[in-house]
């Protein structure tokens, strides 16, 4: 009806005389091909297209023999900055949104074929450094001798700034600190260096429950040497203006970017404006991705408008950010300990495990029950589950939503939980192993698409790489996410409806069985989730 609006408002001669007319035209120009079945015209002007179920089959059947493939693609180098925790401090649930959203990214855009860089930008340098500097040189005097035991960073820090915040004498030494070990002081980069190394294994154990591997560390003190010639280069092409001892730069927002502080230090402005600069240029990245919260959607458009003014992303680089929400606790406020402390990402994974392990341990005992294991087993599968319902709770929402944490919630069999998936992926790989029918036995068998059920599982299916593709280019991973539920639903319905075993049509069947099976457990490590062949 559009087209027709425009040929008849441009006077196009032999224009069609009606909607219809235009369908009718659009029709007869469509050669004849494997992929259509057959067209109608309906209403007004609308082309209904039925696919050939033989190429439905046959599309379906290269996933048997191929695995499921990504959309095509042209290969970049893609940076991808997430997680991101402070040194001296714990991991909050912050941290877990962005460390969980930017894996599930990262796997994302590999399996698309891009050569991806993780990078932790952790934040190792700046005023905090001399107030914790002080208090360990002056509760410690021994540390050369007998280093403290600062595993606790939380308490440390506490203490530490306690002590900043009473004690004048501290505050003005610790400003003094600052200086010291921005100047090289041995003694200060000793203290500096046992700090982040304290840090590094309290942030790891999070990483290794979470399977997230490869972050390459690079701080904020990484760039601090660099930051001078940036600023003599943005100075050098008029971007940067004196403003009350302080040197800015004008991005169109209520507040400017602070080059230089007054005093003449560097803040988090100057050191963003200098890594995205050494990740353009000497990274040579077609494209960067900031995974960060919300509230600093702001402070990345001006990183961003700055760049791009300075020339940096010349040749067509892309740069992104990927605000997330809050994470919320039972009153809907920001998730806490009862006692209203920061939860610890470490207890709080570890939680869930316990909790994965009761829910297995209820569902063994309960009469009539398919699930068990051996106690290795057991721990194994609580460890999978835990951890998969806590990043799913996650990444089945839009980022950009809060989003309440319920560990009730996420280890729901029913609805759109990790739960359910597993559940439903190793009611898939129990039927295969119960046919007893070897894969290379199905390699020339096509898919049964004639039952309703059949052929909109196989449809649904066909859309992976199209899903994919989508995530790559919008950074939604809750597109995964709702494809993999519906894909469940499906199969569900299909199971419920197209008896398997033992049917005339079980060898096309199986073969539906085994490219869901492996569709769904690619879909769920893209999302950083590790399937169990058996609950």
């Amino acid at each position: 009806m559009a087209i027709h609006k425009i040929l008849k408002d441009k006077g196009v001669a032999d224009a069609p005389k009606a909607p219809r007319d235009v369908s009718a035209r659009i029709v007869e120009c469509i050669p004849k091909n494997k992929v259509l079945l057959k067209t109608e015209i309906a209403g007004p002007g609308f082309i209904n297209i039925f696919l050939d179920p033989a190429f439905i089959a046959e599309s379906f059947a290269k996933i048997l023999k191929n695995g499921p493939q990504p959309p095509a693609s042209q290969p970049q180098e893609v940076v991808v900055d997430f997680s991101s925790p402070n040194i001296a401090k714990e991991m909050h649930v912050g941290h877990l949104r962005s460390t969980i959203i930017g894996e599930s990214i990262c796997r994302v855009l590999e399996f698309c074929g891009h050569r991806v860089h993780r990078i932790n930008h952790v934040g190792d340098w700046g005023t905090q450094f001399g107030m914790l500097i002080n208090h360990l040189r002056t509760a410690y005097p021994n540390f050369h001798e007998q280093p403290p035991n600062i595993s606790d960073l939380t308490t440390f820090y506490k203490e530490a700034k306690k002590r900043f915040d009473e004690d004048a004498e501290f505050k003005e030494a610790s400003r003094t600190s600052v200086v010291t070990l921005q100047a090289g002081d041995p003694y200060s980069l000793q203290c500096w260096k046992a700090l982040c190394d304290v840090s590094r294994i309290q942030f790891q154990m999070v990483y290794d429950r979470l399977e997230c591997a490869g972050l390459v560390e690079q701080g904020e003190s990484f760039y601090n040497s660099r930051i001078p010639d940036v600023v003599k280069e943005l100075t050098a092409k008029g971007m940067v203006e004196e403003s009350d001892g302080a040197k800015i730069i004008q991005c169109g927002k209520q507040f400017p970017l602070m080059a230089v502080k007054s005093d003449g230090g560097y803040g988090y402005d100057s050191t963003d404006l200098t890594a995205v600069k050494y990740r353009l240029q000497e990274m040579k990245a077609d494209r960067v991705i900031y995974v960060t919260d919300a509230g600093q959607s702001e402070h990345f458009e001006m990183i961003f408008h700055a760049a791009k003014r300075a020339g940096w992303c010349e040749g067509g680089a892309r740069l992104d950010h990927v605000p997330f929400g809050l994470v919320l606790g039972d009153d809907k406020k920001k998730f806490k300990t009862r006692s209203g402390e920061v939860t610890k990402l470490v207890d709080l994974l570890d939680e869930a495990v316990t909790r994965s392990l009761t829910h297995l341990r209820e569902r063994m005992n309960t009469e009539g029950s398919t699930t068990q294991m051996a106690e290795g087993d057991l721990e194994e599968a609580s460890r999978r589950i835990g951890y998969g319902c806590v990043k799913y709770a996650d990444l089945r929402q839009h980022r950009i939503s809060d989003y309440q944490f319920s560990y009730d919630k996420m280890l729901d069999l029913k609805g759109n939980t990790a739960v359910y998936l597993m559940y439903s992926y190793a009611r898939i790989t129990s039927i295969k192993a119960r046919a007893g029918v070897k894969l290379q036995d199905l390699a020339n068998v096509l898919p049964s698409v004639q039952h309703p059920k059949e052929y909109q599982l196989v449809l649904h299916i066909l859309k992976f790489p199209e899903v994919v593709e989508r995530v790559a280019d919008t950074l939604l991973p809750h597109l995964i996410c709702e494809f993999l539920y519906d894909t469940a639903e499906k199969f569900n319905d299909f199971y419920r409806d197209c008896h398997v075993i033992g049917d005339p049509l079980q060898s096309q069947r199986l073969v539906i069985c085994e490219v869901v099976a492996a569709v769904m457990k690619k879909g769920m490590s893209l999302l950083g989730i590790t399937p169990l062949e058996k609950i």
